[in-house]
């Protein structure tokens, strides 16, 4: 049922906190045009040009793909003329360009970062942000260096909801929270994304220069597009699932990183050529003593969550489910030996984010780049929330549970895995 006076509460305790999360950091130079080019313009990068298009100060001037394909449908697509390059380093040296809008796999998401930063663009990166968590603090060392705004793209963390539910889990709202869960449910199963002999590439594709920096290998039809999500050398399922739960879990209730993670999955069921797992579960342990697990099921689509919620807490008064349109409190009642009355009302509140969230998310990154303070979802952010779906990555695959040191970034009881923190980019490429 829905509680009007829970509803009430609700907003009251978290007002203060959302006002201060949700402020705009636009300052002056409103009526400026930003001037944007678009790198990687497929799947995701086609919604952000479409989230980007609403904005009156925002101006496309420029498309990248190494794929001729979406490069010319989006060219089409746009009102006016833009230029369209097939290699990203031809579009940092134009002078004319205030900021690149990067949505490129993500063993791309470094290189093109920083040299944006170091050629004096902000840069709106999609998430996951890195595909190794050293590449992730150079994204964010070139950032601070060169003085660029760089907003990743976590579009929830311009979600009044996930502020407000901050503000009111920071005032004990379910009590002492101890368990976090979310889910990656898809079921691929028998066949997942098929199984391919390596083929000529499509004449309109730059194969080399889309394996970029990682190792030469032949080009499959279940690849690209979008199915190297499948491909621990180009993404993973906990990076691009996992990491917006990451973010909204550790956001809302305060935390920066683990001190443990362990990890346990493998290939199931799903008769495929990918190289990650179909079925996975990391846990992750807090030093304020609470634990966040993750499972990605690839063989089976239930969710185990009321109303298809995304994300739920359990706190020692009752437990929170998530979902973007709303949040749903089931209160919970004394166990063993304690007092088993109800300890909280049932609350049940809509979402107070009307608008699409990438837009506004884009919205704040305009205005970003105009006041030059720190957008929502920082670089710094960004990557913090991205390490834990690398740490989950390498407990699973050194079948240990590894304990992170989060101020140095390094394993503190497995020097092998330390290995995994990054890997050899193939030449010429290098990151600046």
């Amino acid at each position: 049922m829905t509680h009007e006076i829970s509803r009430r509460r609700f907003v009251q305790a978290t007002m203060a906190a959302a006002a201060a999360s949700m402020a705009s950091g636009r300052s002056h130079g409103a009526n400026e045009r930003v001037r944007l080019a678009c790198i990687g313009v497929a799947n995701r990068g086609g919604q952000l040009i479409k989230a980007t298009l609403p904005h009156a100060d925002a101006e496309i001037v420029a498309l990248c793909d190494v794929d001729a394909r979406p490069l010319e449908k989006q060219a089409a697509a746009l009102p006016g003329k833009v230029d369209v390059y097939r290699d990203y380093r031809k579009v940092l040296e134009r002078k004319d360009i205030d900021a690149v809008v990067v949505a490129t796999p993500d063993h791309w998401h470094a290189l093109i970062t920083v040299d944006a930063c170091a050629a004096g663009k902000d840069v709106y990166v999609e998430k996951p942000l890195s595909l190794t968590i050293h590449e992730g603090r150079r994204m964010v060392a070139a950032a601070r260096q060169h003085e660029r705004v760089v907003q990743v793209g976590l579009h929830r963390r311009s979600g009044k909801l996930f502020s407000e539910l901050g503000g009111f889990l920071g005032q004990g709202g379910i009590g002492k929270v101890t368990v976090a869960h979310c889910y990656r449910l898809n079921n691929m199963a028998p066949n997942g994304i098929g199984k391919m002999q390596p083929s000529e590439p499509p004449k309109e594709l730059d194969w080399d220069m889309w394996v970029g920096p990682q190792a030469a290998r032949p080009y499959q039809d279940n690849i690209t597009p979008y199915k190297f999500r499948w491909w621990k050398e180009y993404s993973s399922q906990i990076g691009n699932w996992g990491v917006h739960y990451f973010d909204i879990i550790r956001w809302m209730l305060g935390e920066e990183a683990p001190v443990a993670v362990t990890a346990l999955g493998g290939k199931y069921v799903v008769d495929d050529d990918r190289t990650i797992p179909d079925t996975m579960q990391a846990t992750y342990e807090f030093a304020s003593g609470r634990l966040l697990i993750f499972g990605q099921y690839e063989g089976n689509s239930t969710n185990p969550f009321p109303r298809n919620s995304e994300v739920e807490l359990r706190g020692t008064q009752g437990t929170l489910y998530v979902m973007d349109n709303g949040c749903q409190v089931v209160p919970d009642r004394g166990g063993q030996f304690q007092d088993e009355k109800v300890r909280m009302e049932a609350m049940d509140v809509k979402s107070p984010d009307k608008g699409d969230l990438t837009t506004e998310h884009m919205r704040n990154f305009l205005d970003c780049v105009k006041s030059r303070e720190k957008p929502r979802a920082d670089v710094e952010e960004g990557h913090r929330s991205t390490i834990f779906a690398h740490l989950g990555n390498i407990a699973l695959a050194s079948k240990a549970r590894i304990e992170w040191d989060a101020q140095a970034e390094r394993i503190t009881n497995n020097d092998a895995a330390n290995a995994l923190l990054h890997y050899e980019y193939r030449a010429p490429w290098k990151l600046g």
